[in-house]
């Protein structure tokens, strides 16, 4: 293993520590797939196709557990966009997305003119977390 890798694992672990997670070696494995390439969407379905090329022997469910447990950590975001897919956003902060239909795409918008207005009031004793924007995308129709 090289210096460069070594660093990076160490990276890794020390922030799914801090996350107050136990860093396994299937945990550190799959972050370091994660957040290796820096802002990314990914579903647990390309997650487990990256794990499996890279030789990281996981099963679809490890993947799934992992991705819930780093969310509720506070290090991913999930975005339900189509029913049953859901993908898992490294960029935790507050923003919006693009997303392409037919394409199962999905892009950040950049810092921009989207605004909320109106929002309801929560019920008593609750708090809005944030709101999720998705635009959805599809190829202009030709007339």
């Amino acid at each position: 293993m090289d210096r460069g890798c070594r660093k990076e694992n160490v990276a890794v672990d020390k922030r799914v520590r801090e996350a107050g997670l136990r860093p396994t070696r299937q945990r550190i494995a799959l972050a370091d797939l994660l957040f290796a390439k820096g802002d990314r969407h990914l579903s647990a379905e390309e997650l487990h196709e990256e794990a499996q090329a890279a030789g990281v022997p996981v099963s679809l469910a490890t993947v799934y557990n992992a991705l819930h447990q780093f969310t509720q950590a506070g290090l991913l975001r999930i975005l339900a966009v189509e029913g049953s897919k859901t993908y898992f956003d490294t960029n935790t902060s507050d923003h919006h997305h693009f997303y392409i239909e037919g394409e199962n795409r999905i892009f950040d918008i950049a810092n921009g003119p989207v605004t909320v207005t109106n929002l309801p009031e929560p019920p008593e004793g609750m708090e809005i977390a944030n709101v999720d924007i998705v635009v959805r995308l599809r190829p202009k129709r030709r007339e």
